[in-house]
């Protein structure tokens, strides 16, 4: 059947389609039929079976839903469940006023069961009873999941920037790379498409609750007309029919109406998700999660139990419940503070610690270093799928990428002797950062320009200085509103650990990484590499070279040119800082574009005539040192530290454009009170170039 089925396909031009692409538009069609075409008694049972089915499997997958774009579909499968209500509810009608003379059982058992159960011999309390159920579905869920709908609609829009950015920031800082952060961007819009079609679809749900509503009232007086004008049956005989069918086809689609409601409800009301937990596991874990509650919860019920004239047993057993609760979950925490803080032991004290001293115990220090406290063990552990990991993982790789080397491996350890939430990166042994991060909130960092004050602990971002606060999860979306720049506790991390590789790039290009980088590229350029290294360069010179553009924040992934410069210039010379310099003007457009991006107006600060010329003299032979008077020399570091300054304030990077046989001794003297203000020299900038000088080192 199903070979004779595709073959149909095939004829009908549907080849290669598969099945489950037809389904939507055949069960849109089935639902128009429903409408239009009569349906006999015993297909309306089966048909209003599985739309109750339907409804609670739709129900289930909601409660067990991570986060809401798990089911992205939910709008439609909204949309097509309410048609497909509206057209059983025609269906029902039509037999009901055709048929329904006839008796309870005219359109089907399904319909006379729900009316015998809801009216329960009683017409009156029957309709009443069912209207109670039209005011908590029409009013208190289908309202309060569409007001809820269109409420996070409007601020998922509205955080859809501050989102971005984070993503921006997280790829510039290395932590992602662009398969990641284009699947970000993607989850971001999608959670925004999610939430304004569920504003929408939310829609159906008010106008399926309304319609069901009018649908009563036309089926329950067309078929008193119809039953006592057409066939004659008296009031009370017309009433009893009418009333029960009119009732029990109403329940049997708003039964459905209602679980579809309350799925709707679940899916938007749903917060977080990232935890991996359902709504089940989120309500236990932190519904339950303070004993206090609990232990106050059973010492009012208890109060309760004994005043006199209330069920002594209900309450007392509810307060008997809800102690024990209290008592169990303090016991769990006690043994996890216990856990956490229980005595190391000494390793003085192990037999191992008494055996004689051997080469063994000498361990070579880390080239790179990640030291955590024990509350940040999760973050790193590959049982507990630690995220640190993964992005320790992709800042390898961007860093390579971008820069031209591969960094030294992140040799992670714990120290207990460091404070519980504290981390410390090192290098070669030296700390070279440190901070305190707190899983499980997220840090609000001021990228400039936001104002609103936030609830939180005051901090500074660790990489950059930036003023930042410590803020709960709830507080992450009004955060982003406000403009900060919102991060968990493994992005502050990872964002140090990729601006100290940055920082200390010369020092982790060690000999076993250049001697790496030089297999590496004899593959791809043999030739090249075979007839400069070690042939007219040695690899300690090479090293050196590479360090020094380092240094100073060069990228060397354009080896090939560095290689070709040092072919052009070491016959001649080995000194490294000649060929450093060569290097630097054959690499002047990677560098400007580098310092500029893509842009033609380089805007500089520029040396006064005069401090020129004393500065020229003041150079001394070929070491490129200066020898300046100490009042010259303060006078230069403070209009150097100021004139960077103004650059930055004005969003410019700093840069002084010096003659060549300033930059190398400028650029010395400069670093340390200067750091990020490049000094370049005139050979360095491309003849495209345009020069604007914005400052003058020198003048008042």
């Amino acid at each position: 059947m199903m070979l004779a089925f595709r073959s149909s396909l095939a004829k009908l031009g549907f080849e290669g389609m598969p099945v489950q692409a037809l389904a939507i538009p055949a069960f849109v069609l089935a639902i128009l039929a429903m409408m239009m075409l009569p349906l006999p008694a015993i297909l309306l049972d089966v048909l209003f079976t599985f739309n109750i089915a339907l409804s609670i499997v739709v129900l289930m997958v909601a409660a067990y839903t991570k986060k809401a774009l798990d089911f992205s579909v939910f709008p439609i499968v909204l949309l097509l469940t309410t048609l497909m209500r509206l057209s059983l509810n025609v269906a029902s009608t039509r037999i009901v006023l055709s048929n329904g003379h006839t008796g309870p059982d005219a359109a089907g058992k399904v319909i006379e069961s729900f009316g015998h159960v809801m009216i329960g011999g009683n017409f009156a309390v029957g309709i009443i009873l069912f209207a109670i159920l039209m005011v908590i579905n029409f009013i208190v869920i289908t309202k309060g999941a569409g007001r809820i709908a269109e409420v996070s609609a409007r601020f998922t829009l509205d955080a859809l920037p501050g989102k971005q950015m984070a993503i921006d920031a997280d790829l510039n800082a290395g932590v992602i790379d662009q398969k990641q952060a284009r699947e970000r961007r993607r989850e971001v819009s999608d959670e925004a498409d999610f939430y304004g079609a569920m504003d929408g679809a939310s829609k159906y749900i008010r106008g399926d609750a309304i319609a069901g509503i009018l649908i009563l009232f036309i089926t329950l007086i067309g078929g008193m007309v119809i039953g006592m004008g057409w066939h004659g049956l008296a009031v009370s005989k017309a009433a009893e029919v009418y009333v029960l069918l009119a009732i029990g086809d109403a329940l049997v689609a708003s039964v459905p109406a209602m679980i579809i409601s309350i799925a709707a409800g679940l899916i938007v009301t749903r917060v977080g998700g990232d935890d991996g937990e359902d709504v089940g596991g989120q309500m236990i874990r932190q519904v339950f999660s303070i004993p206090k509650a609990l232990a106050i919860s059973a010492g009012v019920m208890a109060l309760l139990g004994i005043i006199p004239g209330m069920p002594h047993l209900v309450f007392l057993l509810i307060a008997a419940c809800c102690g024990y609760a209290a008592w169990y979950m303090q016991k769990l925490a006690n043994e996890k503070v216990a856990m956490a803080s229980a005595p190391v032991e000494d390793p003085t004290l192990s037999p191992a610690h008494n055996q004689e001293a051997s080469w063994e115990d000498l361990q070579p220090v880390d080239q790179l270093g990640l030291e955590v406290g024990y509350r940040l063990i999760s973050l790193v552990d590959k049982g507990q799928d630690g995220e640190l990991l993964k992005r320790i993982k992709a800042i390898r790789k961007k860093f390579a990428q971008d820069v031209g080397f591969l960094p030294p491996q992140v040799h992670i350890k714990d120290n207990l002797e460091m404070k519980p939430s504290m981390y410390r990166i090192t290098v070669k042994g030296v700390v070279m950062g440190e901070g305190d991060v707190y899983p499980g909130m997220h840090m609000a960092i001021n990228p400039g320009h936001a104002t609103a004050v936030i609830e939180g602990t005051a901090a500074k971002d660790p990489a950059f200085g930036l003023p930042a606060i410590w803020i709960d999860t709830k507080n992450r979306e009004s955060a982003q509103l406000s403009g900060y720049t919102v991060v968990d506790a493994s992005t502050v991390i990872a964002t140090h650990l990729s601006q100290v590789l940055h920082s200390q790039a010369a020092q982790l290009l060690g000999r076993v990484e250049t001697m790496a980088l030089i297999e590496h590229f004899s593959k791809v350029l043999p030739k090249l590499i075979d007839d400069v290294v070690p042939k007219l360069v040695s690899v300690a010179v090479f090293q050196k070279v590479l360090q020094s553009l380092l240094a100073e924040a060069i990228h060397i992934r354009d080896l090939r040119t560095i290689i070709e410069v040092l072919a052009a210039v070491a016959p001649r010379t080995q000194d490294p800082a000649e060929l450093v310099a060569a290097c630097r003007i054959a690499m002047g457009q990677s560098i400007v574009q580098q310092i500029y991006g893509r842009t033609d107006e380089l805007r500089v600060i520029a040396l006064n005539p005069d401090i020129e010329r004393m500065l020229l003299n003041a150079v001394s032979g070929g070491d490129a040192e200066f020898v300046l008077e100490p009042g010259l020399a303060e006078m230069i570091f403070q209009r150097a530290t100021e004139l960077s300054d103004r650059q930055e304030n004005a969003g410019l990077p700093p840069v002084l454009l010096v003659p060549d046989r300033l930059r190398t001794p400028l650029a010395r003297l400069l670093k340390r009170v200067a750091p990020r203000l490049r000094v370049i020299s005139h050979t360095e900038i491309p003849d495209t170039s345009t020069i604007r000088v914005e400052s003058v080192l020198g003048a008042n």
